[in-house]
């Protein structure tokens, strides 16, 4: 049953999966030949799709009843080395600029490789440094007298009754 259990309009439809299905890799068979069943393609697509869609935890597809979380990550796995995915998004770009056409002519990339330019020498080699050299005195207990690193102490006062 699972919280997931009727069609509410996010698993993928069937004229989309007629064109996804062709692109997944064949099955491979099983070394020993007998095995528990596959979950079905489309539903691990359905699955893979409800976690990149909400941002969910894979572990959480075990409540929806779609598919058991580690079938659907193996697969997701399995299917992004097999370049499925990439294979989906170049064809649907394909498709768009078939349908309402994409100005290839403008396209615009940001990135950067190189150090920043105005970070000068304050810039150490971590970021978190910020070329500081050593730590402060002000908190060091060896600067304070003690020769293990921990603090001092005062020594006890006594006094003599006579």
């Amino acid at each position: 049953m699972g919280l997931v259990n009727r069609d509410d309009g996010w698993r993928i439809p069937d004229w989309l999966w007629e064109r996804v299905e062709p692109l997944l890799p064949a099955r491979r068979k099983h070394p020993l030949g007998c095995h528990n069943p596959r979950v079905p393609d489309r539903d691990a697509m359905n699955a893979i799709l409800l976690v990149l869609r909400t941002g969910m935890q894979w572990n959480a597809l075990n409540a929806t009843g779609i598919c058991h979380s580690s079938s659907a990550h193996r697969r997701f796995q399995e299917w992004e080395r097999a370049g499925v995915f990439h294979e989906i998004w170049r064809q649907g770009l394909l498709d768009y600029d078939d349908e309402i056409g994409i100005d290839w002519s403008w396209l615009a990339a940001d990135g950067a490789m190189t150090k920043a330019p105005l970070g000068g020498e304050k810039t150490g080699h971590n970021p978190t440094d910020r070329a500081k050299k050593g730590r402060s005195a002000r908190f060091s207990p060896r600067l304070r007298g003690s020769r293990s690193g921990s603090p001092t102490r005062a020594p006890i006062a006594t006094t003599k009754s006579s």
